[in-house]
């Protein structure tokens, strides 16, 4: 006999959509994301379509009608509610395009909650398109499974960051001139964090001075070698999740 076929399977599709989502209702499907069900994945009448809408979880949905515009859809049953997300940030100073598109992608796939770019004296970029920053985390939720998208806060400054930090939230700041040891201090650590990463150039003394000056900051140390930005937030946001996070079982 052979073994059950997954449901629903693994082929099918998955979008986030603008929700709330709901059974016996249906929702029209346009533009890019109708063009990749239809002309990418050719779905047809009576296929199968996971989807999530950020608010309630995630949905199998049929296939009511696909034509060249728009892909209509009918919601059918919740597979599963909302995730319950780690309460860890992400504050990544911007870097050259390419690198900041995989830290995107990387922190939404490894399960960050909330996204913070911001601006330093040594990044090379001082703006972020948000449509495109937020189809890359949509994008990367779709492909990892995640129910829930993480927030992506607007650009800030470093000054401010400080300024308006929550007095409850660590703020881990990943120094490449020292600090104690990440996997040390992720393991000890109870209660909302926050991962702070430098650009290409890192640093300067100045805002290097700031940070450790913050009360709610620490120093921590990704190893004997210098990362790149984009490495360090990967290796850092990796080792919390381990230690920290939602990667082992409650107690562990």
């Amino acid at each position: 006999m052979g073994a059950t076929p997954a449901w629903p399977p693994r082929s099918a599709p998955r979008l986030f959509v603008p929700g709330p989502l709901a059974a016996g209702t249906s929702i029209v499907i346009e533009a890019g994301q109708a063009h990749y069900l239809a002309k990418v994945m050719r779905v047809a009448p009576g296929d199968t379509v996971v989807l999530c809408d950020d608010v309630t979880g995630e949905w199998t949905a049929r296939v009511a009608a696909a034509g060249k515009r728009d892909v209509v859809l009918e919601p059918r049953e919740r597979l599963r509610g909302r995730e319950q997300v780690p309460d860890f940030w992400l504050c990544a100073a911007l870097l050259k395009k390419p690198n900041f598109d995989l830290v995107l992608e990387k922190a939404t796939e490894l399960g960050v909650r909330r996204i913070q770019p911001i601006v330093t004296r040594r990044c090379v970029a001082d703006k972020l398109n948000p449509e495109r920053a937020r189809m890359i985390v949509t994008e990367a939720a779709e492909q990892c499974a995640r129910t829930a998208l993480p927030e992506l806060a607007p650009v800030a400054r470093l000054d401010a960051l400080l300024r308006d930090w929550p007095r409850e939230r660590t703020l881990f700041f990943a120094d490449e001139q020292g600090g104690d040891p990440a996997a040390a201090v992720f393991s000890a650590q109870a209660g909302p964090a926050a991962l702070l990463v430098g650009p290409e150039g890192g640093f300067d003394d100045g805002e290097r001075a700031a940070v450790r000056a913050h009360p709610g900051a620490r120093a921590i140390s990704l190893g004997p070698r210098i990362l790149r930005g984009e490495t360090a937030t990967i290796a850092a946001c990796a080792l919390w999740m381990a230690l920290a996070g939602d990667w082992s079982p409650p107690g562990n």
